[in-house]
């Protein structure tokens, strides 16, 4: 998987659109994300907020609100339960935030007896299209977990090689990220990931092929595991990145989105659909390749 323009011709050859449930979506910018993947067909939306506010946008945007159901709801965490409860009841198999907090929107999600929780740990993804890089590039976790454990940290590997998979990469290649690439007892994050590329050899990790602990470099660059004689089928391939903590993942996410440019979409994973989260300060394109990205992944875990 290349690009975001693959995911987008993907999208284009499923007749049955999915669904996304919009929480908050009084938002001039979530609603020009959505207009544009409903354009494309991409997905359908419908729309959960404040009504008068909606249609107050949509004009200056030509939206044309005809084509979506709007359920009003003006106050914000009502709105999040509302989006939460259409995906349970099978109107839409996706979720997106809009206009509200975020610990609200999670909190909805989160809620044990009405939210979307499953057994697994819920993590964030990205995947970027970068300019120097020859595929798309995951990486996880920037905006979930912000201490994981080892045993966290197994979760959200293989949350990402299952969404990987479920996007067309068949078996995705796994750095996990530290410092340095070799085992250093003073080094946590080392150790972590020596053990989680062990239980990922003796199958306690499926799908994928996982190696750790690597340096950045030596997980995207070829000629770095080359020249510190990195023998590893990941080192200088990566599909995806796992970085030890979320300051990293954080970093790392922010570094490629504005030092390097690189297009992005971003999901929560983990939950019973793909969960869209972006923050105020995403593009709007961000947004749109997020929608498309939860809607690939949608029809994706269908068949794992």
């Amino acid at each position: 998987m290349k690009s975001f323009s693959e995911i987008l011709q993907k999208l284009q050859d499923i007749t049955e659109k999915e669904i996304l449930a919009v929480a908050g979506a009084a938002d001039e910018e979530v609603l020009k994300a959505v207009k544009k993947a409903s354009d494309e067909g991409i997905a359908e939306a419908i729309l959960v907020g404040d009504e008068e506010k909606i249609k107050e946008i949509a004009p200056s945007i030509g939206m044309e609100l005809s084509k979506f159901e709007i359920v009003n709801e003006p106050d914000p965490r009502q709105a999040c339960k509302k989006a939460v409860e259409l995906v349970r009841e099978g109107k839409a198999n996706m979720l997106m935030k809009g206009l509200v907090q975020t610990a609200d929107y999670l909190r909805a999600i989160l809620d044990k007896e009405k939210g979307l929780r499953t057994n697994s740990l819920m993590s964030h993804i990205a995947f970027f299209e970068l300019e120097h890089y020859p595929k798309l590039l995951g990486v996880t976790d920037a905006a979930m977990n912000i201490a994981p454990t080892l045993e966290e940290k197994v979760k959200i590997v293989q949350n990402a090689i299952n969404a990987a998979r479920a996007i067309g990469i068949e078996e995705p290649k796994v750095a996990l990220l530290a410092a340095v690439e070799t085992v250093n007892p003073k080094m946590p994050a080392t150790l972590d990931a020596a053990a989680i590329a062990k239980m990922a050899a003796r199958n306690q990790i499926k799908g994928g092929i996982v190696d750790g602990p690597l340096a950045l470099d030596n997980a995207v660059s070829e000629e770095a595991a080359k020249h510190k004689k990195i023998e590893s089928p990941v080192a200088g391939k990566a599909d995806i990145l796992v970085t030890p903590d979320i300051e990293a993942g954080n970093v790392l996410y922010k570094a490629l989105g504005f030092l390097a440019k690189g297009k992005v979409g971003a999901v929560l994973v983990g939950a019973k659909v793909p969960v869209v989260l972006t923050s105020r300060a995403d593009s709007d394109e961000a947004k749109h390749l997020s929608i498309a990205l939860a809607a690939v992944m949608s029809k994706g875990m269908q068949n794992l």
